[in-house]
């Protein structure tokens, strides 16, 4: 969101819960946010959003996470369906009464070993580690890109085809 909103000439600023901006990407209205509650009250950011700049959830929300079933430097879209266990989009969804939203599913992978999945969710990436994760952040800012542009047919089809480069 803070590469989008520079690229537009955003600023991103206090409110909703978030850290937000309004504007026009290619002549397209959108507004950025990245919501400052805990990822496990997300909804309450994401619910006010919607609610001031009464957007319709099913057409004009895009939620942009990290997703444990792609591999790092793996970017997917995906409309509505199942949770995955992601308590981000749980609350989000328990405030909008909905699943019905476009998501921007970027890779993190799941942890090897014993590791905990809560320490590999918000520990830093580390090594060629940190570039597969660099990587999903570029594609992520492409699929995001595409799907306001282009639209999600033509979006779903240039990146959920892609492999991990």
């Amino acid at each position: 969101m803070e590469r989008l909103a520079g690229e537009l000439g955003l600023q991103l600023v206090p409110g909703h819960r978030s850290l937000f901006a309004s504007g026009l990407l290619e002549g397209r209205r959108v507004v950025l946010a990245l919501p400052q509650t805990y990822m496990n009250d997300s909804g309450a950011a994401v619910g006010s959003l919607v609610r001031y700049f009464k957007l319709d959830p099913a057409t004009q929300l895009v939620i942009v996470h990290d997703e444990l079933d792609l591999e790092p430097g793996r970017v997917q879209l995906k409309y509505g369906g199942g949770l995955a266990g992601h308590n981000g989009l749980r609350s989000v969804a328990k405030v909008l009464g909905t699943q019905d939203f476009w998501r921007v599913r970027v890779g993190i992978g799941r942890p090897g070993g014993r590791v905990e999945v809560v320490g590999w969710v918000l520990s830093e990436p580390r090594g060629a580690e940190a570039g597969e994760f660099d990587l999903g952040v570029e594609l992520a800012h492409a699929a995001l890109r595409d799907l306001v542009v282009l639209g999600p047919e033509r979006a779903m089809t240039r990146h959920n085809a892609r492999g991990a480069a």
